[in-house]
């Protein structure tokens, strides 16, 4: 029988698929952009899984290609963009998913906030402001500043602003006005704190912490991630208090079963929520969950698409396994992408470190300030998640992406 991932992130297919084959099931990825998954597909055995190019867009398309799947028996999707269309298509043919409703409220940020300002879950309010100028009094008025203004279907670090003073909100309205939101602009509190994520897996009021992931970000007013590391070592009493409260945001934002990924700062006054992804982590994070766990991960998201209780959530988890972290490598500037000088270089450097393409050579790099520009990603392990992150910055740094005027 088959199990089909409706789009994906660029990493993990080869444990996904791995995973579905010891399910007795085979993977079958239905996407409208090979490109986004070369180096997996470029890693993998080319029988490790089926490949359907379809227009994901158009949900008759994806139906009419699911109609063409022998045997299907479930459907996984591990994006937020196409989370919702997933569950939709997942309810028509009585697979086993998530509520629609459940995912549409966790695809809107504005939504979520104001969910768990109702319920005593979130200190700062959200609030609707129109882009351009005539937003700025609105966040005066209902926040305050500092602010963080966001796109409420945003992804991948898009459409985030900080603000500290007048003159920068005022800037970032105009850029909001400017581009093409998926959702809706709103405001809410700036959180004074180191950011984290929490890497859950949750199922039936159940949820189980697998652990927390430290988070880097530029310093610009533009949010854009730069780096992260796994597990971070907290101690006993702080990390039971963090899966306590995640496991209560989870439930009241709705989110029954599978993976989430549930970006927090550690506040003074505790762990406030910055957005709920309900998915696996993105970039390296799968990929660093299973190596530190000493598991693969996936297998709890091939057990979610097949309905049953995910063996992850009881299993003893490995508690000596190596720390990882990962440097997102970024274009300095537009253009089309030639190389990279410095990969012969990372051999040398402490902590088996690897190069994971995101870009390949001839690409136009279009955007550079938010993920789009990360052209690949330095991992690196260490006895600590500290440790593994030195290392992999120190290796980092010496990956220059080639850039060269124009498109390709």
């Amino acid at each position: 029988m088959t199990i089909v991932a409706l789009e994906s992130l660029s990493f993990g297919l080869g444990r996904m698929a791995e995973a579905a084959a010891e399910a007795g099931h085979r993977l079958c990825l239905l996407t409208g952009d090979r490109s986004v998954y070369r180096h997996e597909l470029a890693v993998l055995p080319p029988d490790a899984l089926d490949v359907v190019d379809v227009d994901t867009w158009d949900q008759g398309a994806v139906r009419r290609a699911l109609d063409a799947v022998p045997d299907l028996a479930g459907l996984i999707n591990t994006t937020d963009t196409w989370s919702l269309p997933a569950a939709e298509l997942a309810r028509e043919r009585g697979l086993p998913g998530p509520d629609p409703e459940a995912v549409r409220l966790l695809r809107d940020k504005r939504r979520v906030r104001e969910t768990l300002h109702a319920n005593g879950l979130s200190r700062s309010p959200a609030t609707a402001v129109p882009p351009g100028p005539e937003g700025a009094g609105e966040v005066l008025r209902a926040v305050g500043l500092p602010a963080v203004l966001k796109d409420s279907a945003g992804t991948s670090s898009r459409h985030v602003w900080i603000v500290h003073d007048e003159e920068a909100l005022h800037r970032a309205l105009a850029e909001a006005g400017e581009q093409a939101l998926m959702g809706a602009l709103f405001a809410e509190a700036f959180l004074a704190g180191p950011l984290y994520s929490a890497e859950t897996l949750s199922w039936d009021g159940t949820t189980r912490l697998l652990g927390v992931l430290s988070r880097q970000t530029s310093r610009a007013a533009v949010v854009r991630e730069e780096a992260a590391a796994f597990p971070v070592a907290l101690p006993e009493a702080e990390r039971a208090g963090i899966e306590a409260w995640v496991g209560r945001v989870l439930a009241v934002a709705g989110h029954e079963r599978g993976f989430a990924h549930v970006e927090f700062i550690l506040t003074a006054d505790g762990p406030e929520l910055v957005e709920i992804n309900r998915r696996i982590g993105g970039a390296l994070v799968g990929e660093v969950l299973c190596r530190t766990l000493r598991t693969n991960v996936y297998t709890a998201m091939t057990d979610e698409a097949l309905g049953r209780r995910p063996a992850l959530l009881d299993a003893p988890l490995a508690a000596e396994g190596p720390a990882y972290g990962f440097v997102l490598v970024y274009a300095e500037r537009p253009g089309v992408l030639k190389g990279w000088l410095g990969l012969d270089e990372l051999a040398a450097f402490p902590g088996a470190v690897e190069w994971f393409p995101v870009r390949d050579p001839g690409e136009s790099v279009v955007h550079v300030g938010d993920q789009r520009g990360c052209t690949g990603m330095v991992l690196a392990e260490g006895r600590t998640a500290e440790l593994a992150q030195h290392r992999a910055w120190s290796a980092a740094v010496r990956v220059r992406p080639v850039v060269a005027a124009g498109t390709a």
